[in-house]
């Protein structure tokens, strides 16, 4: 591995992650949305 690939590894592992919170943030939407129409 060398200089760039480590580079690119990095910003691929900083993308998973930002991705990984907005699916969190996303499901989260969900199930409140879901708990709000329960109660409606």
């Amino acid at each position: 591995m060398d200089t760039s690939d480590i580079k690119r590894l990095k910003e691929l592992e900083s993308e998973n992650r930002n991705i990984k919170q907005m699916v969190a943030q996303l499901s989260l939407k969900s199930q409140l949305q879901e708990e709000i129409m329960k109660k409606l």
